[in-house]
């Protein structure tokens, strides 16, 4: 191996992976196109690198991105975490070996059961979710294969996986393998089912964990592959996600003069027609709050900080109606705030507060945890506050 699991940050398993290939700094930064300085500060903890720092070390390094941002073992907040991941990666498996192993039930359960564990998602519910979610699988693909209501199930699966699925298996830190092979599965349902709006919905799934994972070009060419419903009150959250990724990959993609025009036509179509929070009958919400969201990220992603932390002052979280996404508002606004001078224990706040509201994804988020080093890291000439120290403790981290 490359890197020792106990490696507790991003950083450390840059540097241990650097020193394993006999790499100095110098080269390193020059492959991944930032200045030596910089990588210095990663590795010491000292700076919690953006999403396309991480690919581009990774390329650097000749790995996959995964290698840098897996969980270190034991990891963190886990509880019956990763059984969990497991028993979904059972149930693909059976699924695949078509033999789903789950109960056939009358539609209309497993479309309340769909309902309910997607507001326990919603609600930050994580445990409850990982309980439920293997069975919910299994029992919505066994009752598939009958061919009965094959259309409406259909749908019912690719809501699932597209709403609960990938996005528990994303904040859990779940592999990527699994979480690609959740997406790849959902598209060849939508396609499947050969209607429109699912079938967007699957591959804007499918162009998210791309992306994520560090595969920018792969999602490029998936949400340009995307044909969009007419933007109607049913489908405008799912436009406005759709069309924010397009923003969001030419940032990724090295292409910022390509993120202002779709940013500012989804911040229009959020003040339109998601001022309410209500969610589409496609399972979708957007509205000013996640499109706020989505440009506090991509100030991060461009280097600054201060942009960030002022668009984060127009926003109010608490006008969305779901406790998951004023969790992302508060995380992006903590990491603005830990760049800024001054503001160390205002950026502390801003994450025990996405803590309160989603335990699991500020302690097992690898970017979230590099933030955490970060203020620990940039403290050491200060009494570290308990707050800190707590948060570091819970994350996983040495204090």
């Amino acid at each position: 191996m490359d890197v020792d699991d106990d490696a507790r940050t991003i950083g450390q398993r840059v540097r241990q992976i650097r020193y394993s290939r006999r790499k100095s700094l110098r080269v390193v930064a020059g492959l991944a196109g930032i200045s030596k300085s910089t990588l210095s500060e990663i590795e010491r903890g000292e700076r919690a690198p953006s999403l396309k720092q991480i690919v581009a070390l990774a390329n650097a390094l000749e790995i996959a991105p995964s290698e840098l941002t897996k969980l270190p073992v034991p990891a963190p907040a886990n509880g019956h975490t990763d059984s969990t991941t497991e028993a979904v990666r059972l149930a693909l498996d059976a699924i695949d070996a078509d033999r789903p192993g789950g109960m056939v039930l009358p539609v209309a359960v497993l479309r309340d059961q769909v309902a309910q564990i997607h507001q326990q998602r919603r609600a930050c519910q994580f445990a409850e979710v990982a309980t439920d979610l293997p069975g919910l699988i299994r029992n919505v693909h066994t009752t598939l294969a009958t061919g009965t209501d094959h259309a409406e199930l259909l749908d019912l699966a690719v809501y699932l996986h597209v709403h609960v699925t990938r996005l528990w298996l994303f904040h859990s830190g779940a592999p990527a393998d699994l979480l690609r092979r959740t997406v790849f599965l959902t598209r060849r349902l939508a396609q499947e089912r050969d209607e429109a709006t699912a079938l967007a919905a699957a591959m804007f799934a499918v162009a998210d964990a791309l992306q994520a994972g560090g595969a920018f070009q792969l999602g490029r060419g998936e949400l340009d592959s995307i044909t969009l419903p007419p933007t109607t009150a049913d489908t405008a959250a799912l436009v406005g996600q759709v069309t924010t990724s397009h923003a969001v990959a030419a940032m990724l993609d090295g292409r910022p003069g390509d993120v202002a025009a779709p940013m500012q036509a989804a911040t229009e179509l959020a003040e339109r027609f998601g001022a309410t929070g209500e969610t589409d009958s496609l399972g979708f919400v957007f509205g000013p709050v996640d499109a706020g969201i989505v440009r506090m990220w991509l100030a991060l992603e461009a280097g600054e900080p201060d942009q960030a932390a002022s668009i984060a002052r127009e926003v109010n979280p608490e006008r969305h109606p779901f406790p998951v996404n004023q969790a992302h508002y508060w995380i992006q606004y903590g990491r603005a705030l830990a760049r800024l001078r001054g503001r160390r224990d205002d950026a502390v706040l801003a994450l025990r507060t996405a803590e309160d509201l989603f335990p699991t994804k500020v302690r097992r988020d690898p970017m979230v945890r590099d933030v955490i080093a970060e203020l620990l890291a940039r403290s050491r000439g200060d009494a570290v506050g308990r707050e800190l120290r707590g948060m570091a403790y819970r994350a996983g981290l040495a204090v």
